[in-house]
């Protein structure tokens, strides 16, 4: 129905015929199965109504379905679970009203015992409504969907039933012993006679009991008043040395519970998994069973590229092993309560959790959380939440939310949960701000010391570096507490994760900063099919949803379907937990640090390899090496004498040698590269050139002509460029070198499409004229060298709106005898042009030429400001291979640090060799088609190569939300000099 109003008696009414309805899948979305649309919108809600009022035209659906009730269940308790429904949930039972449920991402559950008929067909009816007062808090970064997206059931208790368990596993004498702390409450449909107890046994991570018996404690009366319908068992005992509960060893206890009445006869077991382990908040530290923690963490939403927020779990485990394969050892739930089933993988597979309450009011940031009106709503969010999750080991804080200002109301959920559960801290991001100003508005100087009561960790989002060393370093902060760990930060969205490693780096340095959850795990595209039959991700506004935010939604590490980004490799190596922190060259000994918290490495095999220039010189794997959690080992390594004249770099690599829950033997933790020094190449490993001969030099008035054996060069007076270069009687470019400053705009640049941008890259770009500049030749020369070398000089003015000479590019070709062209270049860039997209040359190769090789870092696409990762090697592939398919397309496939590269058809082959600094990126696609396109199917494939040669490329930084990159990671203006040398032989 289009307005919940419409749903008459009828719609729940028994008797209704129902054979002209839809059948939908749940769990799952109506609005994936064909009714209605998804919606997306970051900040600004997708209606005009103020709170609490929602429109008029809000759709409703009411799903029936008949359940029989075994007839066993006679006499006992029946109970009806949603464990999701957005937003707003009314269950009706055999016609009959049971109750409402609001928070969407959090279970509502139904006593219908007295509304059933055991052994007989029941209809139970849920209608859900799309757009409630609730939506004003649950304004989330994520679509706007609608349905029962998690399970749905009905289950069974006795009447006198365990209602509430609630297992502490604490630690005690130096994190040494364990100590349980257990509470059980029972709940009676009725008064009930005295008498009931429970029963706990305790089985270790083997299934071996812990205690020789099981503990037994009788019900009392649970609370001061005395009431009759909660009884309250209180077990409290102490655990020798157990095994501890963390990310790298998730040891869980199994808990049996076991309800008994007065006469001692069991009426009902359940059982739940706990951990031992602490969770403190002292010196600036985070300490997870006594010992500081770095947090290499990841925030996560429920998605699904097709079925919403339906997850199935064989998807959950995909997340969560994925996560552990790349090293992420923590997750923020963003920003609700995730599945149940997510806690669980967290615990069996360890991944620390920051639990945070369904409460987001982005709209009305600093309004809702001040308002009393609001109140029972944010406590309400917290209460069920901490009550649901309490059990996890994972969950080592309770977040009140996010991006919801700071006032009452949060400080009474706060309280709330300090009185329910002491074992965990808090956390709150906008509690560190000066209270009635968002962050935006924080004065300059401000370093985050407010709201100790609703969080006990300094948790900013998206600080630049400059702001970390300074609270780190201010030795009169009054707050000498709480760590920082940023609750976002890296924004991943598109080609991103530009400087995560200078971030790393004061991690290392800085006492007090513990690293914090990238933004955020996944691109939330939804699969659709485009107009080319083919399947794409769709995003805001792709469903006619409006207002939206575009692609804003599409900021992850992975794609929709779980494949990893480029940039992922970069946060896998900085979060390795093996490393080379040192190496001795002249005494061959390294320094392996083992950066685990809790677990040695003797799981881990060591592998090193010396070689040049892709060339393995030698190889070996060190003997197996037990370092103790934080500590370094000093390694011998038994390298060969180093004869080799090029470059030569030693190799590490860290592999498991054991199975576990997320990973196989063999599985590559980590790896690390040390230059030993030699000589740089200039020239790739290939067939030997041609034989010197004479060059002939043939000028006219279309421009000059340079021919040797088996090549031909020509030079265009019109364009100014070489515009054709024939080998051996095949043309292999169809236009040479020319300037290019331009780059398909990455999401950090600037998102197309958005307003607000001018303050952006993309916008000062734009408004420079960038993408309509043009290139002015100049005259081209030539001159024959007393070497018989012929020298081709040549120059470009590239104008723009900013400046009629932004930059000017003077090339000159000095061809050798042997067919090789040495490139000079001389850029000088416009003051008013400094920072551009990019600064060198493009090249058309011609078609066919599609087998890549090169010697640089590698194998994945590397920014100057994100190539830690990658190492420098020689490396192959296609050029199609080249392509990364981001939803929005953008800018991809860089390799920084080459020496070499070549493109070859499989009789000809092209190389690129640099003295120097040298770029490069082998397309099908140009800048302006990325540029373009707001789509992958907006994007077809040239059939030429587009070679990007560049002398620097813009850093990608992570400003689609949050620092852009650094300064040394930009091109200044000013004069820029650069050589290559280009040049053709057979295969």
């Amino acid at each position: 129905h289009g307005r919940p109003e419409v749903a008459i008696a009828e719609d729940v009414a028994v008797e209704t015929n129902r054979g002209s309805w839809a059948e939908v899948t749940v769990p799952g979305n109506w609005t994936l199965q064909g009714y209605g649309a998804p919606h997306y919108t970051n900040v600004m809600m997708p209606f005009q109504d103020e709170p609490p009022l929602v429109p008029k035209e809000n759709p409703t659906g009411i799903y029936s379905r008949e359940i029989e009730i075994p007839k066993d269940w006679a006499g006992r308790r029946v109970v009806l679970h949603f464990g999701g429904a957005e937003s707003v949930l009314a269950v009706y039972v055999n016609g009959t009203f049971v109750g409402v449920g609001k928070d969407c991402r959090l279970p509502s559950e139904f006593d219908i015992t007295s509304h059933v008929r055991v052994g007989k067909k029941n209809l139970v009816c849920a209608v859900v409504i799309k757009w409630s007062d609730a939506s004003f808090v649950e304004d989330q970064d994520q679509w706007w969907m609608a349905g029962l997206h998690r399970e749905v059931f009905v289950y069974s208790t006795a009447p006198v039933h365990i209602a509430d368990v609630f297992a502490v596993g604490d630690l005690e004498n130096n994190y040494r012993d364990g100590r349980l702390r257990l509470t059980v409450k029972i709940a009676f449909g009725r008064m009930a006679e005295a008498g009931w107890s429970v029963s706990a046994r305790l089985l270790d991570p083997a299934g071996k009991a812990v205690f020789k018996k099981p503990l037994v404690a009788p019900f009392s009366m649970g609370g001061w008043t005395g009431s009759p319908h909660r009884l309250e068992a209180r077990f409290e005992e102490s655990v020798k040395n157990p095994s501890l509960w963390s990310a790298e060893s998730p040891a869980l206890y199994k808990l049996v519970l076991t309800l008994r009445d007065p006469q001692g006869k069991p009426v009902e077991s359940t059982a739940t998994r706990i951990g031992f382990r602490s969770v403190e908040v002292r010196d600036r530290q985070l300490l997870i069973n006594g010992r500081k923690v770095m947090i290499h963490g990841v925030n996560r939403h429920d998605h699904h590229h097709t079925k919403g927020k339906a997850l199935d779990r064989e998807t959950m485990r995909l997340d969560a092993v994925t996560m552990k394969q790349h090293n992420f050892n923590a997750v923020r739930c963003s920003h609700y309560p995730n599945d149940p089933h997510w806690l669980d993988l967290c615990d069996e597979i360890g991944l620390y959790v920051i639990d945070e309450a369904n409460l987001e009011a982005h709209a009305y940031y600093g309004q809702l959380g001040h308002e009393s009106l609001w109140a029972p709503a944010f406590l309400d969010r917290a209460v069920r939440m901490v009550e649901r999750d309490k059990n996890h080991p994972s969950v080592i804080l309770w977040s009140l939310g996010n991006e919801t200002g700071y006032g009452a109301n949060q400080d009474g959920m706060a309280g709330w949960i300090r009185g329910r559960d002491a074992s965990r801290p808090l956390h709150y991001e906008p509690g560190i701000w000066t209270q009635g100003l968002s962050m935006e508005e924080q004065p300059e100087n401000f370093i985050y010391e407010g709201g100790d009561h609703v969080t006990d960790i300094v948790c900013p989002m998206y600080p630049t570096l400059d702001s970390l060393v300074k609270w780190a370093t201010d030795k009169k902060h009054p707050d000498q507490r709480r760590p920082l760990i940023m609750c976002e930060y890296s924004h991943a969205m598109g080609n991103s994760n530009g400087g995560l490693a200078d971030y790393y780096d004061l991690f290392e340095k800085h006492p007090g900063l513990q690293g914090g959850f990238i933004w955020e795990w996944i691109d939330h595209g939804l699969l659709q099919t485009g107009p080319d039959g083919k399947p794409f991700w769709a995003y805001g506004g792709d469903f006619g949803d409006k207002p939206n935010d575009l692609n804003f939604v599409c900021d992850g590490l992975v794609w929709p379907d779980r494949t990893p980004h480029p940039g992922i490799q970069e946060f896998r190596h900085l979060a390795q937990p093996i490393k080379v922190t040192k190496f001795d060259a002249k005494n061959r000994i390294a320094t392996i640090s083992n950066r685990r918290d809790f677990t040695d490495s003797s799981d881990v095999r060591i592998a090193w390899r010396l070689q040049c220039e892709g060339n393995t010189l030698a190889k070996g794997v060190l003997p197996t090496v037990k370092i103790a959690p934080g500590e370094s080992l000093q390694v011998a390594i038994p390298l060969p004498k180093i004869s080799s004249h090029g470059e030569v770099f030693l190799d590490f690599r860290y592999t498991t040698t054991r199975d576990s829950a997320w990973c196989g033997r063999a599985h590559v933790l980590g790896w690390d590269q040390i230059p030993l020094g030699g000589k740089r190449t200039e020239a790739a490993p290939a067939v030997a050139m041609r034989k010197a001969a004479p060059l002939e030099l043939e000028k006219t008035a279309a421009g000059i002509r340079v021919l040797g054996t088996g090549f031909d060069l020509s030079f265009s007076e019109s364009t100014g460029r070489l515009d054709a270069f024939h080998f051996d009687g095949q043309n292999v470019l169809i236009s040479g070198p020319a300037l290019q400053v331009w780059r398909g705009a990455t999401d950090n640049d600037g998102i197309k499409g958005w307003s607000g941008q001018d303050g952006k890259p993309l916008g000062r770009w734009l408004k420079a004229g960038l993408p309509d500049a043009t290139l002015s030749p100049g005259p081209v020369r030539a001159r024959r060298e007393k070497s018989g070398e012929i020298t081709v000089t040549c120059s470009h003015v590239l104008g723009c709106k900013a400046s009629d000479k932004g930059v000017v590019h003077r090339h000159s070709y000095r061809i050798r005898t042997d067919g090789s062209v040495v490139v000079e270049n001389v850029f000088v860039v416009d003051k008013l042009l400094a920072d551009l997209p990019r600064l060198g040359v493009r090249l058309f190769v011609a078609p066919g030429f599609e087998h890549l090789h090169w010697l640089g870092r590698g194998p994945f696409d590397n920014y100057s400001d994100r190539q830690r990762a990658a190492i420098v090697d020689a490396f192959s592939g296609t050029v199609s291979g080249q392509y990364v398919p981001y939803i929005l397309p953008q800018e991809h496939g860089n390799r920084t640090d080459t020496r070499w590269l070549t493109l070859d058809n499989g009789s000809i082959r092209l190389r690129v060799s640099a003295p120097g600094p040298l770029e490069f990126s082998a397309s099908h696609f140009t800048a302006e088609d990325l540029f373009a396109a707001f789509h992958t199917y907006d994007l077809t494939p040239r059939k030429e190569t587009v070679l990007n040669l560049d002398f620097r490329q813009r850093g990608l930084g992570t400003a689609s939300c949050g620092p852009d990159a650094s300064p040394a990671y930009r091109i200044p203006a000013g004069r820029h000099e650069w050589s290559y040398v280009i040049a053709a032989e057979k295969m």
